[in-house]
């Protein structure tokens, strides 16, 4: 069931306030699935475009499929174009792909060692400025240099187009290592936006289960994967294993947005380049049983303002708040709901109690 929009306007200041008050409730259950959701609306002019609940997010997604370019600033303004039409959407966070800045050039990757550079450089102040020309957070992925030693790195620039964090990909190919790449920390970073908890992978980091694992642990809510490949359905996949939302921007083939769920909510194709999605975070992934028991009582309860969308093989449930002065934690309180991961982790403690 999409979210609704019949709640009042939100400015940004109380939708960061309500963030603020949810530390302790909702925002506090990030790492355990309370992510995710389409919403309607991305689509329409700024003008028409309906109000926005407190948790609501709206992605795009670029892809680089079908460019090529002479530099790597021609390459950034050739996205940046591409970008500047998902702008209409008013997104908060439009993502790249993977070294996009000297990818796809006709006279070959410039040598890393003249490339590579600081997070902010001449070939990817463009995209700082894009960011804070629309006041929207933006994934750059390109090679960055830090003490001598080289990343395939993904710089995020927050709504001002200051640098606000920097995940360095973790599992590098054969051939980036050989080409003197050197592989980030083994513990990616978890980045706090005004929207929620943020985190990426690159590439080839697809093939390992750690990485996606700890951000989990760590309490993304968000994770961004640019990629040089497009990942098919396991980017889809990821996403239900962590129960987050994952967003790729890939260079050939669909860049997409996938629910916590693994249910694709946008996509590029042949006829669009880019996509924009709205998700709503106030939401909370759940075992269905044995708490379909409760089901009943809640939507009797509270109607149009909650949802409850279940994969019936699965046996997962999805609840998610449509209302702004309703927080998905309360009812879970209310009705003694538990979301999966706490409810498996005590079955777990039970299984261990149970063989000693």
């Amino acid at each position: 069931m999409p979210a609704q929009n019949s709640s009042p306007k939100t400015p940004v200041s109380a939708r960061r306030q309500f963030l603020a008050t949810a530390a302790s409730g909702t925002a506090a259950l990030a790492g355990l699935g309370v992510v995710g959701a389409q919403a309607q609306g991305a689509d329409l002019p700024k003008a028409q475009r309906p109000a926005r609940l407190p948790r609501e997010v709206t992605i795009a997604t670029v892809c680089q499929d079908g460019l090529r370019e002479s530099s790597p600033e021609n390459m950034v303004r050739a996205m940046l174009k591409r970008a500047e039409q998902a702008a209409s959407q008013q997104p908060d966070l439009v993502c790249f792909p993977e070294v996009f800045t000297c990818a796809n050039l006709s006279n070959g990757r410039p040598e890393l060692a003249k490339f590579a550079s600081t997070p902010l450089c001449p070939v990817t102040q463009p995209v700082a400025d894009f960011a804070k020309r629309h006041q929207c957070y933006v994934i750059c992925p390109t090679y960055t240099q830090h003490d001598g030693r080289y990343f395939n790195a993904a710089v995020l620039f927050d709504r001002s187009g200051r640098v606000a964090g920097e995940y360095q990909k973790i599992r590098l190919t054969l051939g980036e290592i050989e080409n003197g790449l050197t592989p980030g920390p083994d513990t990616p970073p978890v980045f706090e936006t005004d929207f929620g908890r943020l985190g990426c992978q690159i590439c080839f980091d697809m093939e390992w289960m750690d990485g996606w694992q700890k951000l989990r642990k760590a309490g993304a809510e968000i994770v961004v994967w640019p990629s040089a490949f497009a990942g098919g359905s396991m980017v889809n996949t990821m996403a239900a294993l962590h129960r987050y939302v994952v967003v790729s921007s890939t260079r050939k083939d669909t860049s997409k947005v996938c629910d916590i769920d693994g249910a694709q909510l946008a996509a590029t194709s042949r006829w669009n380049t880019w996509a924009v999605t709205t998700v709503n975070l106030e939401k909370v992934f759940m075992h269905t049983w044995p708490f379909v028991q409760h089901f009943e009582a809640v939507l009797g309860k509270y109607g149009p303002r909650v949802s409850i969308k279940t994969h019936s093989e699965e046996e997962w449930s999805i609840l998610e708040s449509h209302d702004a002065n309703l927080r998905v934690a309360d009812i879970l309180q209310e009705f003694g709901l538990e979301q999966i991961d706490a409810y498996l982790a005590r079955a777990e403690q039970a299984q261990q109690k149970a063989k000693s």
